[in-house]
């Protein structure tokens, strides 16, 4: 299996986290791709149709996603997935992002029937898929008709340090109420501020343990604001459906 991750284009950085390719020539049985909560909505292309949960097509688009969830690949593939910033959804697509948690849909459901899709298919190269996705974002992103610069901030500070007491503090520097804050959340970003921060904590902490960037995972719990290990451990469970320990030995076994 080759793994690629290209870096997006200054034009799309405002709105796109980061890239994956996968690549995978080899396959004997359906491939089964475990998705787990990240913060992050995302914009699918695979070369074969993908099947996650009551939906097939080669083209999905992700809300946030809360409770885990598999997309099964039945054949040799190529995945393409933007992973965008978390308010992005509601900008680029006109959408409510509540409407996608944990519900991915056709992309074409959403913002009606385009070429994307056959274009995409009739790709012959890696660069030149990438270029007709980069191409499909960059017209959104032309016709931006509006943008929340509380919410931009609100979310790149949670993200970026998520604190327990971050969302008060971000409260209070918008002069917002709590209430106002949590309606923001609800309908841009899908989720409430407290999810969302959760989500954000396990993001951070899941890639620690993922890549093995600290040493044990006591390291990992209290540099990440968990109260103790079982805090973590039940946390992990939650938006994996495996204790660490369980998914460190899957991912071994893959």
């Amino acid at each position: 299996m080759e793994v690629r991750y290209p870096r997006p284009s200054e034009r799309l950085l405002p709105y796109v986290q980061s890239i994956l390719v996968v690549e995978n020539q080899q396959v004997v049985a359906p491939f089964v791709l475990p998705l787990f909560a990240n913060g992050t909505p995302t914009l699918l292309f695979s070369t074969v149709p993908g099947q996650i949960a009551t939906n097939t097509d080669h083209l999905l688009l992700f809300g946030q996603t809360v409770l885990p969830e598999t997309l099964l690949l039945p054949g040799n593939f190529k995945i393409f997935a933007y992973f965008l910033k978390p308010y992005a959804l509601s900008i680029l697509f006109n959408v409510s992002a509540s409407e996608l948690v944990d519900r991915p849909v056709c992309l074409d459901l959403v913002t009606g029937r385009s070429q994307l899709q056959d274009r995409l298919l009739n790709a012959t190269s890696t660069d030149q898929t990438l270029q007709l996705i980069d191409e499909y974002l960059l017209s959104r992103i032309t016709a931006i008709r509006r943008e929340d610069k509380r919410l931009i901030y609100a979310v790149e500070k949670i993200h970026g340090d998520p604190r327990k007491n971050v969302l008060k503090e971000i409260r209070q520097e918008l002069y917002m109420t709590e209430r106002t804050f949590e309606r923001m959340f609800e309908r841009e970003i899908g989720v409430s501020p407290v999810l969302f921060r959760r989500i954000s904590q396990f993001s951070k902490a899941f890639r620690q343990v993922n890549e093995r960037t600290l040493p044990d995972l006591s390291t990992i719990t209290y540099r990440n604001g968990y109260t103790d290990q079982s805090h973590f451990i039940r946390a992990f469970k939650e938006f994996t459906g495996f204790t660490p320990s369980a998914y460190l030995k899957a991912k071994a076994g893959i």
